[in-house]
């Protein structure tokens, strides 16, 4: 196997993540994931060298699933937003097992174009330039569905304005700290 499909392999996990996160539905997160790595291997040879794999393929699976989305509602069929996922949890501390419950159902109800961001920069931690490329808009657009996403994100969990500012020496308060990734910043 050569470098590339490896490199394109090896992203399998990052890209099963970001897709369940995005779609909510189990059978539609193997179904986009398999979409965007059957694209993306027809395609290799578009991909440039140097470039960032990661954000190559989530730029594939992105348009991968606005296609896919503006398809089911062109035939009217209904979208699964509220399938719940018991395995997002991966702990034996309840308090954090209700708090990652309680982002999940507050990023459902985020608008699609925040929660892509927030889950881009903040579930995955890629760069405002990367998340702009992926999801073709400017920079600035990252940064102010990023602010109002996390805006809506607080208001929603009942957790008010952020006390907190951030930077590598700001401890966040506790019950911010499961969340911070996504909550603070």
């Amino acid at each position: 196997m050569d470098e590339k499909k490896a490199a394109i392999l090896g992203e399998i996990p990052r890209l099963r993540r970001y897709a369940r996160a995005l779609t909510r539905n189990g059978s539609r997160c193997d179904d986009l994931v398999q979409d965007t790595l059957v694209r993306a291997l027809a395609k290799e040879h578009l991909w440039q060298p140097g470039t960032n794999m990661r954000a190559w393929l989530f730029t594939i699976m992105h348009n991968q699933n606005v296609n896919a989305v503006r398809s089911a509602m062109g035939e009217g069929m209904a979208v699964e937003i509220e399938e719940q996922s018991s395995t997002l949890v991966a702990t034996t501390d309840p308090t954090a097992a209700v708090q990652l419950h309680e982002l999940d159902r507050a990023l459902a109800q985020v608008p699609e174009e925040q929660r892509q961001v927030i889950l881009l920069v903040g579930l995955e931690g890629m760069s405002y330039k990367d998340a702009a490329a992926i999801l073709s808009v400017p920079v600035g657009t990252i940064r102010s569905r990023l602010s109002r996403g996390r805006d809506a994100l607080r208001e929603l969990m009942g957790m008010g304005e952020r006390t907190v500012k951030p930077g590598p020496n700001s401890p966040f308060p506790k019950e911010t700290a499961i969340t911070a990734g996504v909550l603070v910043a």
